[in-house]
């Protein structure tokens, strides 16, 4: 009895062994892949030279793939393949894009070098003609004119260390020359070849462009002294020059001041705005200038204008409030899941991608270091220390303003509810924040 029990076992393993070891038939040309098969499965050991890289894969191919043959396996693979590259945003019509890849990118060797996809079921990144982002496809591109692919994401990209600047920055007919010591530590933005981009930590409305090689060194992201001369600046509220010497800065923002509360207005056709604050406190700074409040020309895409014809993307300003804000409910982020955490909480509080992008890349760098954050989203104690008065009033109104602290330990908090009204006709939005020690 214990003999046939014995070979019945026997049997059962070998009959697995036979269904299901593989053994290997055959190696490719094709630089390296090695396929193995068994009853049950075939194993391919990819190592195919493709025109743009090396595609190094193992994949097993169960009942019934593992009677395809090798060409026919590849060609299942280049349908669930994805690929990304970095390009230029050409043309934006409707739900199609037309982008032209940047040189290094293998996408940029096709005929034409440029691709089109739809972008219905792609999320909004508020992007215009000109930016540059990173896309996510996949399959194989079909060639016709232009070059199609199936994107399925993509993203604004900001690190383009491989393409040279071609924008001009700066408008010529009303830029001068002004201080080399105009700004101090400023957040890296955008790196190019030959220049990168920066926003001071203290907010102040401008955008600088340093012209030169930043060192490899630093990153998007990145706190920064850095040395510089040849300093213009225009009408529009940008700031070039060119670039000499950077390092580490350790600059942070003073608590319990409010930072970078920045209004935008969106008419839902050309209006006359005025705006004036009443803060329990004192202005700190403010730009444009505010003289008992702001009067501006607004557009429906939240361009501002004041009387002498300069163009504004926001109202800022910053104060001193002695307001105490309130901690009852809220939220205990680690400080490396900030960012994550930003993007959903501010799409529930209503802010577009644009404004939600503007908050985070000021925010991020002061939090993100930390081992945790408790946040609180004010209502009451921000709003009624700091009133807004705007004339013609706004249909919607939208005012997000954070507190936080940082804590260097997990605090059990009750969960804030976090929605925001409807965005119709004249919407106004406001942001800002503060850190609390």
């Amino acid at each position: 009895m214990k003999k046939k029990i014995l070979i019945c076992i026997i049997s059962a393993v070998l009959l697995l062994a036979v269904l299901l070891v593989p053994f290997k038939t055959q190696s490719y040309d094709d630089g390296g892949t090695k396929e193995y098969i068994s009853l049950a499965c075939k194993i391919v050991k990819w190592n195919k030279i493709t025109d743009s890289n090396i595609y190094h894969k193992i994949r097993v191919y169960p009942i019934p793939k593992n009677f395809k043959s090798i060409d026919e396996l590849w060609q299942l693979e280049e349908e669930d393949a994805e690929h990304k590259f970095t390009a230029q945003i050409l043309e934006l019509n409707g739900n199609t894009a037309v982008v032209k890849p940047i040189k290094t990118e293998y996408e940029n060797s096709i005929i034409s070098n440029r691709i089109a996809f739809d972008t219905a079921e792609l999320p909004d990144i508020n992007i215009c003609v000109g930016d540059y982002i990173e896309i996510t496809y996949k399959g194989s591109m079909r060639e016709i004119y232009p070059v199609q692919v199936n994107a399925t994401d993509w993203k604004i990209c900001n690190n383009l260390r491989a393409v040279e600047y071609n924008g001009e920055w700066l408008n010529q007919s009303s830029a001068v020359q002004a201080d080399n010591n105009i700004f101090n530590d400023i957040i890296i933005t955008k790196i190019f070849s030959d220049c990168f981009f920066a926003q001071t930590v203290i907010p102040y409305p401008y955008e600088i462009k340093l012209n030169g090689k930043l060192p490899d060194k630093w990153c998007v992201g990145d706190q920064i002294i850095c040395t510089y001369e040849n300093t213009f600046m225009d009408g529009e509220n940008h700031i070039e020059a060119d670039f000499l010497t950077a390092e580490e800065s350790s600059f942070k923002p003073e608590p319990n001041v409010c930072y970078k509360p920045v209004l935008y207005l969106y008419p839902i056709k050309k209006t006359e705005v005025s705006v004036s604050l009443e803060l329990n406190g004192r202005l700190t700074c403010t730009y444009p200038r505010y003289e008992n409040g702001w009067k501006v020309t607004a557009q429906p895409n939240g361009t501002l204008t004041d009387i002498h014809g300069k163009a504004y993307n926001y109202l800022y300003w910053e104060g001193e409030t002695l307001t105490q804000y309130d901690f009852s409910e809220g939220f205990c982020i680690k400080g490396e899941n900030t960012a994550e955490f930003l993007e959903t909480a501010l799409a529930q509080l209503g802010l577009n991608r644009r404004e939600a992008n503007e908050f985070i890349v000021y925010w991020l760098p002061q939090m993100q270091n930390n081992p945790y954050n408790i946040i609180a989203f004010q209502t009451d104690a921000y709003t009624e220390s700091a009133k807004l008065h705007i004339s013609p009033q706004p249909d919607v109104l939208i005012r997000v303003f954070m507190a936080y602290k940082p804590s260097d330990y997990d605090v059990a908090i009750k969960e804030q509810s976090l929605s925001a009204l409807q965005r119709t006709g004249f919407t106004a939005v406001e942001w800002g924040g503060t850190e609390i020690k």
